[in-house]
């Protein structure tokens, strides 16, 4: 029997991090919960090969994702692939199921495309 390393933390992935995409692999020991929408308060940035949200209060679209269990030794994974807390910031937000961090692109997006349907699997 193998045992599950313990959860301790809940994630919402919106990029190269879903399922089907170029990242999803470091998630392959993680519990997919499901397909989750931040309703609002969200833009995405195509920054090339992966993209960037930012927070707000002008968006109205929907910001498009996963929510996943994590381990500390996945949190550890995601923390040095997102090069946190430098290139991006992390925050929780709520999901339907329930608490979960996101990361948030800290540079300035002044000039990158904006993907206005808030989906980077659409691009």
């Amino acid at each position: 029997m193998q045992l599950r390393a313990a959860v301790v933390a809940r994630v919402f992935v919106y990029g190269t991090l879903r399922r089907g995409q170029s990242n999803h692999s470091l998630l392959e020991q993680a519990s997919r919960l499901g397909a989750c929408q931040l309703m609002s308060g969200y833009l995405l940035f195509n920054l090339g090969s992966y993209p960037g949200a930012k927070r707000s209060n002008l968006s109205h679209a929907p910001l498009y994702g996963e929510v996943y269990e994590v381990d500390r030794h996945t949190m550890v994974l995601l923390d040095q692939l997102e090069e946190y807390p430098e290139l991006y910031t992390r925050e929780l937000v709520e999901t339907k199921y329930g608490a979960a961090w996101i990361y948030l692109y800290n540079p300035s997006a002044a000039g990158l495309p904006l993907l206005r349907h808030g989906d980077w699997c659409r691009r």
